[in-house]
């Protein structure tokens, strides 16, 4: 059974980090347990870290330690071929990847970065250790430079290499390809291919080539005076800043990297004014040169500025300082989520992971990991792409979290806001949203508003709201949003970041109102935690709901459990398991629990019964023997507010779980709402449980 992938470039700069990371990615959807193995790393004597075995260690919080995750470096491995051989160098390898797969159900290995003199003789490195790994292959090659011809016959070549080694070849990748030569370069590939080799063309990108400003920073060893907080800007080209400053203007491209003597105060206040102007691109740096700095008067109106990109001086003359920055070769790094994000992007855009999924014998154990669920959540979002509203468009988390959704293609997006206000702050921020794709509107401006403010009036009419009161709330983001889902002209809305719950749920619950036969709208948390996924409710809407009402939210929770993929097991929290305890707060969960029973025979419940109880088998088996959900209870129903959020929080932060939600459940059209403490990943998250419960409408 195949458990192991070695992904081999044949020459340097091929991208093959964009497959292992996208590879990493899509078998955490789909196993537990996800190794990566790198036998020969180019770690450099002046890095603690490679840089690429420790982003793809760190992002993905690979369990391995960075130490296992590797055999030897370039120069150790050389060192060993020279004292003994390059037979006792493989041996070595084999040992430490035996024992290192051993912990994992599926492991990606990488090849090396061709970091030597010999291209040809470290690709012979490279097939040795596949072929004695038993890894079957995908092969990156490049297209950099290339014409259609030379990515052609170099990928059938290398394909030709590994056969004659009897190393099987999962998939082709021509990386970095010209687009206008990618349909050609497909084409021929696929007349000659086995038909059982995958084939992905993936087009040269911009964004993944080009250096960030913290890599020119740390290139040109610099001197940096500003906008520390902006490193992460994308240098996709530079221009040289020494002519008057009408012509230079007419020079600058988006993420543009100015390089000008530190001297030239015009130049420098002209490119901040340009970045902050929405008549021009945006500028991600200038590089100061000649060891100049501004004089006091600029540095006064540079400091006074709210927002600033970086600024770096450098000893170098213009022109050497020029040439140096066009020989940066840029890497994917831990702290640069921007570029991983966008290497997974473009290996789900680019390959065919269902067909790749085919050719690969992946293990299945039991359980449900939180990479498996999150990546089953985006593949369930993306399967019926839905609408979502966000109206809290000036919140720079949301306007991020949002550039995320609309870049993997998960949802459709609508954002409430001024518009030029929204634009301000991507411009400003920097934030890689495509304004084309999301639909953005300032409700009071809208062509729909004389329409909601006279339906509000009309559902609100005998709560005595006046048509002068529904204009007035028409124009409150949380009302608008509403509207939006009750009339069908969103799916689902997203709200919270800014906003307290009330004042998110309050139109909800006047005219969107809870679905038949459901009278109390509850929550539920995902709670991921490091070996499994689990549901708490209800942590955010009910202080104290009598048994009838617990008794509805754990149905609806075990409902919602069902849906995303967790068999539910429900317990029925309280201080005490079985019939050991008495008391008023134990006949309620005990007398819920009968109720869940007589009403859903079908389901898997237990209560009351202690947290322990619910969650450890050994203690399970001991308070309850017999019991189908002590020790594997997936859905906890907690006896009030207080215990529910104060629960989730604490095994949020004492575990590092991530909390997704909270969810709402039992509203005719999904309404869901954000912690004004949420996070970035927080928003992503709930947008995409948000569109999945638009798909059940």
């Amino acid at each position: 059974m195949i458990k192991t992938v070695f992904v081999a470039s044949t020459e340097p700069h091929a991208g093959k980090s964009i497959i292992s990371i996208g590879l990493v990615n899509m078998l955490l959807g789909k196993a537990q347990k996800i190794g990566y193995f790198k036998p020969i790393i180019s770690q450099s004597q002046f890095e603690q870290r490679e840089n690429h075995v420790d982003a793809i260690v760190r992002h993905f919080d690979l369990p391995s330690t960075y130490d296992d995750t590797y055999a030897f470096s370039w120069q150790e491995a050389m060192s060993k071929m020279e004292t003994e051989s390059q037979g006792d160098m493989i041996d070595t390898i084999i040992r430490k990847f035996k024992v290192f797969e051993k912990k994992y159900d599926f492991t990606v290995v990488e090849g090396t970065d061709y970091t030597g003199e010999g291209v040809a003789f470290e690709f012979e490195i490279n097939i040795q250790i596949a072929k004695n790994l038993q890894a079957p292959a995908i092969i990156v090659v490049s297209g950099e430079g290339k014409s259609t011809a030379q990515v052609v016959n170099g990928a059938i070549t290398a394909l030709h290499n590994f056969d004659a080694r009897e190393i099987q070849v999962l998939a082709l990748v021509a990386n970095k390809v010209k687009p206008e030569n990618a349909k050609d370069i497909e084409e021929l590939l696929r007349q000659q291919l086995p038909s059982q080799i995958v084939l992905a063309i993936i087009p040269e990108d911009r964004s993944l080539q080009s250096p960030t400003m913290k890599e020119i920073h740390e290139k040109l060893n610099g001197k940096l005076l500003f906008g520390g907080e902006h490193l992460d800007n994308l240098a996709d080209s530079f221009v040289t800043g020494a002519m008057q400053v009408p012509n230079f203007l007419n020079y600058l491209r988006e993420n543009v990297v100015i390089v000008t003597p530190g001297d030239r105060g015009d130049i420098i206040i002209s490119a901040l004014q340009a970045n902050l102007s929405t008549n021009y691109p945006k500028v991600s740096g200038i590089i100061l040169t000649a060891g100049y700095e501004p004089e006091e008067p600029i540095i006064r109106l540079i400091n006074g500025l709210q927002t600033v990109i970086p600024i770096i001086a450098v000893e170098g003359g213009t022109f050497q300082t020029s040439n140096e920055m066009g020989a940066i070769r840029s890497k994917i790094t831990a702290d640069n989520t921007r570029k991983i994000e966008l290497a997974i992007d473009t290996f789900n855009r680019c390959v065919d992971t269902t067909e790749l999924d085919k050719r690969m014998v992946t293990s299945t154990p039991s359980g449900l990991t939180p990479r498996m669920f999150q990546y089953q959540l985006t593949e369930w979002a993306k399967s019926s792409k839905k609408h979502i509203v966000l109206p809290e468009g000036t919140d720079e988390r949301i306007l991020k979290a949002a550039a995320r959704l609309i870049n993997q293609g998960i949802v459709n997006l609508t954002i409430l806001g001024d518009v030029a206000e929204i634009t301000a702050i991507i411009n400003r921020l920097g934030i890689a949203l495509d304004m084309a794709s999301v639909r953005i509107v300032n409700p009071a401006d809208d062509a729909y508003y004389n329409d909601y403010v006279n339906t509000l009036y009309e559902l609100r009419k005998t709560k005595n709201v006046n048509m002068e009161m529904a204009r007035d709330l028409m124009t409150d983001v949380s009302y608008f949003g509403t509207m939006m889902v009750y009339k069908g002209h969103a799916d689902g809305m997203v709200s919270g970041a800014v906003h307290t719950t009330q004042h998110t749920i309050r139109p909800a619950l006047q005219f969107i109102k809870t679905k038949p036969g459901i009278s109390v709208v509850s929550s539920i948390f995902f709670m991921c935690l490091p070996d499994r996924v689990c549901i708490f409710g209800d942590c955010a809407v009910n202080p104290n709901p009598t048994a009838e009402q617990l008794a509805e939210i754990a149905i609806s929770s075990a409902e919602s459990s069902l849906r995303f993929g967790i068999e539910p097991r429900v317990a029925m929290l309280s201080y005490s398991s079985g019939t050991s305890g008495e008391g008023v707060d134990v006949e309620k969960v005990r007398l819920a629990t009968e109720i869940v029973k007589a009403k859903r025979p079908d389901l898997k419940i237990e209560g009351p019964i202690q947290y322990d109880a619910a969650v450890d088998p050994e203690i399970g088996s001991s308070k309850l023997p017999g019991s189908e959900v002590a020790g594997q209870a997936s859905v906890l129903i907690f006896p009030d507010l207080n215990t529910g959020n104060n629960t989730y929080k604490a095994v949020q932060r004492e575990t590092g779980a991530l909390a997704i939600g909270p969810m709402l459940q039992g509203l005719n059209k999904p309404v869901n709402d954000l912690s004004r403490g949420c996070t970035v990943d927080d928003i992503f998250n709930t947008v995409i449980i948000t569109a999945i419960q638009c798909q059940d409408n």
